[in-house]
């Protein structure tokens, strides 16, 4: 980490700043998030409004949706406009198997929260975005934070970006999920879902810009570097996620809904609202093989 100012690049380099025509758009930050007003996500997208949408989505990487109040088929009809809905058996079951439900507090298991991650890197194609909603909201707290992962690469010292080029690296579920799971839980998993390499830094399908793609959660190593020297390396790149200017922060209403691209963000649930509850569901769109 360094002091000093970062570069903060919102678009891809050669792309204009374009007003929408089909929503009010409300920016959350300098850098990533905005609010999207105007839109009835209960309805179908026309393909407009999905075209417009989707712009939104890779200029600002993660959208919210406040007061969307949408029903379980209506969130995943909405994020079918981008494709095929994923299933994930380590996590608890909604309303139908692509469906996550996160129902915290109390002695509820502590998934995914307090640790910047971008979800299923462990998958050969990770998810491409994900649409969340809270259905019951803590009295305080419960927050979730985004962090913009081109910028965290485009300010990365250039001798880190010259040890990283073409780098791979492992991804592997049961270091994430050991946290919370016992083998009895994992072991069964463990032939679908076998560790696979990404490249460190890898290339946005549709915007081209270079992303940094190693997490906490799941990647354990760096492919041909010794483990020291792996786990240094791997120390100092996630925690660029942590640098506040690459953020935004979002405080939950109950009916909010949340919209991000997994191929250019992490994010991170807080855990501060103990011991209250706080109740969400995801579904997940299924991506490409990072390159």
């Amino acid at each position: 980490m360094y002091e000093g100012r970062r570069t903060l690049d919102r678009l891809p380099e050669g792309v204009q700043e374009r007003p929408y025509d089909l929503f009010d758009l409300v920016p959350q930050g300098r850098l990533i998030g905005a609010e999207v007003r105007g839109v009835d996500l209960a309805r179908p997208l026309t393909p407009a409004l999905r075209e417009e949408l989707n712009r939104a989505l890779l200029e600002w990487k993660v959208l919210f949706f406040r007061g969307a109040g949408i029903t379980s088929e209506q969130q995943r009809d909405f994020a079918r406009n981008w494709g095929e809905l994923e299933t994930n058996p380590l996590l608890a079951r909604g309303s139908a198997d692509d469906v996550v439900r996160f129902d915290k507090g109390g002695s509820a298991t502590p998934t995914y929260e307090n640790v910047w991650h971008a979800d299923v890197t462990f998958r050969e194609r990770p998810a491409l975005g994900a649409v969340l909603q809270l259905r019951e909201v803590p009295p305080y707290g419960g927050d979730t934070m985004w962090a913009d992962m081109a910028a965290a690469y485009d300010n990365l010292p250039d001798d880190v970006k010259e040890r990283i080029e073409g780098a791979r690296a492992v991804h592997d579920f049961i270091p994430g999920f050991a946290r919370f799971y016992g083998p009895d839980k994992l072991v069964p998993h463990q032939d679908r879902f076998p560790p696979v390499t990404h490249p460190v830094v890898r290339t946005h399908p549709e915007t081209g810009r270079r992303t940094l793609f190693v997490n906490t959660s799941f990647t354990t190593h760096i492919v041909g570097m010794d483990r020291e020297e792996s786990d240094r390396l791997l120390s100092f790149l996630v925690r660029q996620a942590h640098v506040p200017e690459y953020q935004v922060r979002f405080h939950w209403q109950a009916g909010d809904v949340a919209f991000w691209d997994n191929r250019a963000t992490q994010h991170y649930a807080v855990d501060d609202y103990a011991p209250h509850r706080r109740v969400a569901e995801r579904v997940a769109i299924t991506g490409d093989r990072p390159c």
